[in-house]
């Protein structure tokens, strides 16, 4: 699995608090919601030096479809930043990563987390050991947006939507499904989320071994997962899993489409099948089949 050099990510996610760059951001909802969940992930953004051929990979293999936002966001030309849809609903959005001229390569997918109040938040990452990579930044009707690390070091965003956030869903085949944050300190990483969104532990232990697999809850809902980090050479990292029926056929096609399957598809201790692929210009994903059938870890 192949991570990004972290000072490249970070001068690519600083774009929206450059100081010469006020970038002017679409919303995340088509109509306003006037709501916001805490803790939730509400957006991803892709980062991608290869926007073509990221617009046909994801577009071939999930049905997502690319459109110009229809304003200028106020760097690179009209295709810079397009937002993603998929069955006609707003998920994402893909910024051509050229157009910050880096010798490294910077692709990612970036995960991005609602609060109602963005001083608040940024204000408990600091006292909860982690670091403000980008100070909270007016980016037009998106809102405003600041870009954190936890004490793990792990890269996200946080996001004050202007309009609100989107309404809760369940995850539909091809759509974005679920959030994990592969850490080396499962403990600590727990520690800095709580903090941070006042999320509920549920603890859950794979095949057996001691409680491993530690979700976030708001109330009722569960909003991501935390995990010892698969990959012990590797920087803790957010991943994020598409919902799809057959990731063995998928990743099937993945390679004609010039992205590289890392690991190829196969049962989870957690239940249901697993895999995680990279696109044209290595941004990973994983792909996770919807409902898990659990009966042989109960």
């Amino acid at each position: 699995m192949t991570r990004i050099k972290l000072s490249a990510v970070l001068i690519a996610l600083s774009v929206a608090g450059c100081a010469t760059v006020a970038p002017e951001l679409p919303a995340i909802t088509d109509e306003p919601t006037g709501s916001h969940y805490d803790g939730r992930v509400v957006w991803h953004d892709l980062l991608t030096t290869t926007p073509a051929e990221s617009r046909k990979f994801y577009g071939e293999l999930f049905g997502w479809e690319f459109e110009r936002p229809g304003m200028s966001i106020g760097i690179g030309d009209a295709d810079s930043y397009m937002l993603i849809r998929h069955n006609g609903e707003l998920i994402g959005g893909m910024l051509d990563a050229n157009i910050m001229n880096r010798e490294n390569n910077i692709s990612q997918w970036v995960t991005v987390m609602s609060t109602g109040d963005l001083s608040a938040a940024v204000e408990r990452v600091e006292a909860n050991g982690g670091e403000i990579l980008t100070p909270p930044t007016d980016v037009g009707s998106r809102g405003t947006l600041a870009v954190v690390a936890g004490p793990d070091k792990a890269i996200i965003a946080l996001v004050q939507s202007r309009g609100g956030d989107p309404e809760e869903r369940e995850p539909v085949v091809n759509g974005w499904l679920w959030n994990e944050l592969w850490t080396n300190n499962v403990e600590q990483a727990t520690g800095f989320y709580q903090a941070l969104a006042g999320f509920q532990i549920e603890d859950h232990a794979v095949q057996g071994e001691d409680d491993d697999y530690r979700v976030l809850k708001s109330g009722d809902s569960p909003r991501a997962a935390i995990m010892p980090n698969p990959f012990e050479r590797e920087l803790p990292v957010w991943v994020n899993y598409i919902r799809v029926d057959d990731p063995a056929a998928i990743t099937a096609r993945v390679e004609e489409l010039g992205g590289v399957v890392i690991i190829d598809a196969s049962p989870r201790a957690l239940g249901g099948e697993v895999a995680f692929v990279a696109g044209p210009s290595g941004a990973g994903v994983a792909l996770q089949t919807w409902p898990l059938d659990r009966e042989e870890n109960n």
